[in-house]
């Protein structure tokens, strides 16, 4: 049986994953306070940077050439060590703000001192896990060189899977102040001045904005409120056509506009937006130029005072463009907030356990 080939997409997205994790700043404080200088921090985002680039022309090569397909197996391997080794920090990083940041019981603090004697010999072990990490991933950046490989995809934004408006709200936790501000925003039928108000949701890969947009699309305020909604997952390419016929496909019932054109496509779309309080999520918009969106919001400006556009996206350029109020911006949950979360859902196995061993 032929060996099963590295898909470039998945593997990319680990990369945007483990790139993310190191830009946070509780992973950055956490490795300078355990004296790991910001050097290698930044050889560890230079190397990710590199092999990024060139994941689209050796997910192609490989068919061809067992070494490509050897050097995106070890990359594999070593990326997924990366993403493991920065989650054991993540959880390290909250494990202390919890100890720090809500008192500790005598039972809690007895369990904390009998492991506090292994912290230096842990410190040691992530050092050296990350230097072997580093020093695994440089040389799979200068066998680059050799193999041919070609940069291609570096500067495009990293594939996802596509989302849908539909949520678990049993999974949100600690969004609430966001919740309540943007739906504020959505209820408010002035649009800093335009008739159509667009509100951007930016922050990085991973924070939330799409959890978030979820939560207020599908509030009960929020249905009440708009006519016409529709859920557009945007994505990579910014194509005009794709998301005009998507937004009308949910407006329109069950017509079909399968052959129709752009130019039929939005006619109709302005037709039925027309005098209509409307709502529309594009989620995860890579697009930089003004033009393209403009020509997109053409059918959108018959549309009742109040209507909205909702945008996540990860650029602030994207949030310029677009934007007719401020942009929200989506942060990390603050520690007080995600400590509670690991509280419920990691201490009581991990720690609590123990405690009520040593009573």
């Amino acid at each position: 049986m032929a060996a099963s080939l590295v898909g470039g997409a998945f593997l990319s997205a680990t990369l945007q994953v483990v790139f993310d994790r190191l830009a946070s700043q509780d992973v950055v404080d956490y490795l300078r306070g355990k004296k790991l200088n910001d050097e290698l921090i930044n050889n560890l985002k230079t190397v990710l940077s590199a092999v990024n680039a060139v994941l689209d022309d050796a997910e192609d090569k490989q068919i061809t050439n067992p070494n490509v397909k050897q050097w995106l197996d070890e990359l594999e391997d070593a990326s997924y060590d990366a993403d493991d080794l920065l989650d054991e920090i993540t959880t390290d990083v909250l494990q202390s703000k919890l100890e720090a940041g809500s008192g500790t019981s005598n039972s809690s603090k007895s369990i904390i001192n009998f492991f506090s004697s292994s912290l230096n010999i842990y410190d040691r072990k992530t050092k050296n896990k990350l230097e072997k990490i580093l020093k695994r991933l440089k040389f799979l950046e200068e066998r680059i060189y050799v193999l041919g490989l070609n940069t291609g995809v570096g500067e495009k934004p990293l594939p996802r899977p596509p989302t849908t408006s539909l949520i678990e709200e049993a999974e949100v936790f600690g969004r609430d102040g966001d919740k309540e501000a943007i739906i504020k925003l959505l209820l408010t039928d002035g649009g800093g001045g335009n008739k159509i108000g667009v509100i951007p949701i930016k922050g990085m890969g991973g924070v939330g904005k799409t959890t978030l947009a979820q939560l207020v699309y599908n509030h009960d305020q929020v249905k009440e409120h708009f006519e016409l909604k529709s859920w557009v997952c945007v994505s990579e390419e910014f194509d005009i056509y794709k998301v005009t016929k998507t937004i009308l496909s949910a407006v329109a019932n069950s017509e079909s506009y399968d052959n129709a054109d752009l130019d039929s496509l939005q006619i109709k779309l302005k037709e039925l937006l027309a005098g209509k309080k409307f709502l529309i999520v594009l989620d995860d918009v890579w697009n930089e130029n003004y033009v393209k969106w403009e020509n997109m919001c053409k059918p959108f400006k018959n549309g009742a005072q109040g209507s909205k556009i909702l945008v996540t996206t990860r650029n602030e350029s994207v949030a310029q463009i677009m934007r007719t109020v401020p942009t929200q911006n989506l942060e990390h949950l603050k520690m007080k907030i995600a400590g509670n979360y690991f509280k419920s859902m990691y201490f009581p196995m991990k720690i609590l356990l123990h405690i009520q061993h040593w009573k």
